[in-house]
């Protein structure tokens, strides 16, 4: 199978999947075999052994960290491809973590085919009740793999943490939506 069959059929684009395979962070093999043909090798990524069924998934808050999401990509790639997995799904967004308003993080935890998500860090994820998705991937045979759960271990200190974090985000949310309605009244009566 060609690269750009290959990117097609797992999600990624075309562009992404040869950047990859430039840099040697494909996570199946690949050979060139002529100046613009570069074939995938199919049978080593449908290898039963393989551990399968990897969703990869990054996530950043803002624009500004474009260049973050991309390494975030290139790590999870690396540990997949270090780990022997059969990567089904790729998928990384510029998103809060905030809310549930993530189209991509969605579509990976809905694909039956993900057995196995993978996120760097838990916040990736989500910022808050991401115990909750471990539960739901448990429950139906998957499960959640973090690189690195370098984060708070203790229980009342990670429940203070997400009990301020959801605070921040109702006040900071009503204030925004109090200072936007109070620009508007400004422009009706200055309009």
């Amino acid at each position: 199978m060609n690269l750009t069959e290959w990117a097609k059929a797992q999600g990624v684009h075309p562009q992404t999947a040869y950047r990859w395979f430039r840099e040697g962070t494909l996570p199946v093999p690949a050979q060139r075999v002529g100046p613009r043909t570069i074939l995938v090798n199919v049978e080593v990524n449908a290898a039963p052994e393989a551990v399968s069924g990897l969703g990869l998934y990054a996530r950043v808050s803002s624009h500004d960290q474009k260049a973050d999401l991309e390494r975030q990509i290139g790590r999870l790639t690396r540990w997949a491809a270090s780990a022997g997995g059969r990567v089904v799904r790729v998928e990384s967004e510029i998103a809060s973590g905030m809310n549930g308003a993530r189209s991509k993080a969605k579509r990976l935890l809905a694909d039956p085919a993900v057995t196995t998500v993978v996120v760097e860090h838990k916040d990736r994820l989500g910022r808050m009740n991401v115990g909750l998705v471990e539960a739901a991937l448990s429950a139906t045979g998957r499960r959640l793999v973090v690189l690195d759960d370098g984060e708070v271990k203790d229980d009342l200190v990670r429940d203070m943490v997400e009990v301020l974090t959801s605070f921040c985000a109702r006040l900071y949310g009503r204030r925004s939506a109090k200072n936007r309605a109070r620009k508007a009244l400004e422009a009706a009566r200055n309009g």
